[in-house]
């Protein structure tokens, strides 16, 4: 058994693994999202998997498995994005305006489409047509994953999370995942390719592969009971709040507008 091949049957088996720990644990209740993912990954791995010994990745067959997978799995991630920032706020939800798990994942296409520029740096100038456009929204899902990883470690003591809530250990293993990933592509993209080409690709399956390993051993510890925000961003959300409030208000007390009529 070749390196490629262990890596991917650790995964494979971590995975389902994971799978089932989701649904022992009941994490598929506050993250659906992730939990379409976990088990969205296995399956996708193993039928690439399954079609790369019949077929090469080279083939028409494969090709359009491989695009549609990624399509698949851009908008499963950034579901679940949108899905962590929303559970991170579950001990205020109830305070929050209407639309406000809209707004987040609005933010998060904000974010999306200021980091696509810098994203199309990673991009190989050998690359092109829909294979770069692909590429590209890869790298762009990668920074943002980092991104989401590190706002919530960084807010952490605010956000009233740690390494024991679920919410942090998901983003944690996406971050984490996403730098060795994006490193990878930076090394490859000043690279021929070759033996350390190779190594590069196998460093990221094991990089993946310790991802899965981490959410296992985090996902079959109990999860601690979610505490309540610091008194520091329970003040900050009910300004926000009350500001939002405070705009409708002052948009309901204008007067009505005259209305006009056409002469002819």
């Amino acid at each position: 058994m070749s390196v490629d091949q262990l890596l991917l049957c650790i995964a494979l088996v971590g995975e389902i693994v994971v799978c089932g720990l989701v649904w022992k644990r009941r994490l598929w209740r506050i993250l659906p999202f992730f939990a379409t993912y976990t088990a969205w990954c296995f399956l996708s791995d193993g039928a690439g998997a399954l079609l790369l010994q019949k077929y090469t990745n080279a083939s028409t067959i494969y090709q359009k498995y491989y695009y549609t997978q990624l399509i698949v799995d851009a908008v499963l991630q950034f579901a679940v994005l949108g899905e962590l920032a929303w559970s991170v706020l579950r001990p205020v939800r109830a305070s929050l305006p209407r639309g406000a798990r809209f707004a987040l994942y609005g933010l998060i296409a904000m974010a999306g489409a200021a980091i696509w520029p810098l994203a199309a740096i990673t991009v190989p100038s050998s690359i092109t047509g829909v294979d770069a456009t692909l590429f590209h929204v890869g790298e762009t899902f990668a920074i943002l994953r980092i991104v989401c990883f590190l706002v919530m470690a960084s807010f952490s003591q605010l956000l009233s999370i740690g390494w024991r809530d679920r919410e942090l250990q998901v983003a944690t293993g996406l971050g984490l995942y996403s730098i060795v990933s994006l490193l990878v592509t930076v090394l490859h993209s000043h690279m021929a390719a070759g033996p350390d080409y190779d190594r590069l690709n196998q460093l990221l399956s094991a990089s993946y592969a310790a991802t899965v390993l981490y959410w296992l051993v985090s996902f079959a510890t109990k999860e601690q009971e979610r505490k309540e925000f610091s008194p520091q961003m329970q003040q900050l959300l009910v300004l926000m709040n009350v500001g939002a409030r405070s705009t409708r208000i002052a948009l309901s007390d204008l007067p009505p507008e005259p209305s006009s009529k056409r002469t002819k």
